[in-house]
């Protein structure tokens, strides 16, 4: 699209030669008419279908990420109060969040890629209309953060112990509320976009005791609209909420939140609720030009969807290959070093809301994945996998990390040991004489002296995905290596 712009341009500067003028130094200080550069193709224009195509291509992945949220906010937000959709994911009415009091099972597909480290929050908010106060108790030493993405996914708050955060009320507000700022209220968070979904993450340490020293914690973790606030700290039991069912078949993939055939009917009312990024006001005019066409005519209306079906096979189902998220972080790991803070970077924001929708900003969080072993081959559980921390070498983080496997899908493998990920959460794990720690990978066990540190696999094609919670800037800058995924057998 950007070279299709920049050739509308060249097409329009007058030739170098002897009839024409190219003195520049005629006015110097006069400023373009920007009213006239920023107007779009006038109403009434004949586009020709391959110009529908180029536009409708790069429409599509420039705004599946945003028509992916609207989506989820409308699905995940159709309860009457906070509870658990199909028992297994938080879902509350807008304004609010629901909260978890253990980890996420692996039944559950509303969202690709979530981690057994954490209990987590979930919940949507409407800025402009419903402000909402985040509500943060005592974690004392434990770990935490709460994140708020916009529409877009970036991040937009900063709450969190890596932070500093002490207790109290924070209020999250959207880019057209004027209202007046309650006393009580610690600070506040603008979101780019009235959109804005909201995340709290809570370590912890996989053994019964933590379980139970966590629920009075949990119980005081709320997100409620600003109408609700009275400058007292609220506490609900998040163990006695109800269960809401799931709509539809089930399915060993991540639910479809992106249909393409209605893609291009729903991106008009989503580019009315999502301002333009900084220079982003010239594809607003491009693309809105062609959805308006495509109101008035039906053959240009059933092109996109055609266009939409297409680029969805074509362009956003392989996002789901590690390697197109972000650049390589060495040892055949790759990883984004712009995650929730992705500006313009159309091409790998789409590939995490498609891949793992919802990162945090990457200093609260580093994300490190791969498909591959050290030898660029593709990871199978048939074959038997170590991955090995040299001494002192495990990553360096102020939180926690972990080693997650997931299948081909996205989502965790079942297994007899109810294990899907490891690391600080365990504290089982059992180094090797020399100080370094063993991961064995496979789908049959290595072995019951070594079944410590396995992660086991399925019989086939999954993936390995390290998380640093609070990286140190090692981790962060990348002079921390990743370890090797070596094949034994």
């Amino acid at each position: 699209m950007t070279l299709l712009l920049l050739a509308a341009c060249n097409d329009n500067r007058p030739a170098n030669n002897s009839n024409v003028s190219t003195d520049t130094s005629v006015a110097p200080n006069v400023a373009p008419d920007t009213a006239i550069y920023l107007k779009g193709s006038l109403p009434g224009t004949t586009f020709t279908p391959e110009y529908v195509k180029a536009v409708g291509r790069f429409a599509y992945i420039w705004a599946w990420p945003m028509v992916n949220s609207f989506n989820r906010r409308v699905a995940l937000t159709s309860v009457p109060e906070p509870g658990l959709r199909g028992g297994v994911l938080p879902n509350a009415p807008v304004g609010n969040i629901a909260m978890l009091t253990d980890y996420i099972t692996p039944e559950q597909r509303f969202v690709a890629c979530p981690n057994q480290d954490v209990t987590y929050g979930m919940g949507y908010g409407s800025l402009d209309s419903m402000p909402a106060v985040m509500q943060v108790p005592d974690f004392g030493d434990r770990f935490w953060v709460y994140a708020a993405w916009d529409a877009r996914t970036d991040e937009f708050s900063k709450i969190g112990k890596q932070y500093g955060t002490k207790p109290g009320f924070y209020l999250m507000v959207g880019p057209n509320w004027k209202g007046k700022v309650p006393n009580g209220i610690s600070a506040v968070f603008r979101s780019s976009t009235e959109l804005a979904a909201f995340c709290p993450r809570v370590f912890l340490n996989d053994n019964e005791e933590d379980r139970k020293a966590i629920q009075p914690i949990l119980n005081q973790v709320m997100v409620y609209p600003l109408s609700e606030f009275d400058g007292k700290m609220k506490t609900k039991d998040w163990k006695k909420v109800p269960t809401f069912p799931v709509p539809g078949k089930g399915s060993d993939e991540e639910i479809q939140w992106v249909p393409p055939a209605a893609f291009f009917d729903q991106l008009p009312m989503v580019l009315k609720n999502v301002p333009p990024l900084p220079g982003e006001e010239g594809i607003y005019n491009t693309v809105n030009a062609v959805l308006d066409a495509a109101q008035k005519d039906v053959s240009i209306k059933a092109l996109l969807k055609q266009v939409a079906i297409e680029a969805d096979k074509e362009l956003i189902q392989p996002l789901k290959q590690w390697k197109y998220n972000g650049t390589p972080a060495g040892n055949g790991w790759f990883s984004d070093k712009n995650n929730a803070q992705f500006g313009t970077d159309y091409f790998v924001r789409a590939a995490t809301a498609k891949s793992n929708m919802y990162e945090n900003r990457f200093n609260e969080t580093k994300y490190i994945y791969t498909d591959f072993d050290n030898a660029g081959k593709t990871l199978n559980g048939n074959n038997t996998y170590t991955v090995t921390f040299k001494a002192g070498e495990e990553p360096p983080v102020d939180g926690f990390w972990s080693l997650t496997l997931y299948n081909d899908h996205h989502f965790f493998n079942p297994n007899s040991l109810k294990r899907y990920s490891l690391g600080t959460k365990n504290t089982g794990l059992k180094k090797n004489a020399d100080g370094s720690l063993t991961i064995y990978v496979s789908a049959t066990s290595p072995g019951s002296n070594k079944e410590s540190n396995w992660l086991p696999a399925p019989k086939g094609g999954f993936s390995l995905y390290l998380r640093s919670y609070g990286p140190k800037q090692a981790v962060i800058d990348g002079t921390w290596m990743p370890p090797l995924i070596e094949k034994i057998k």
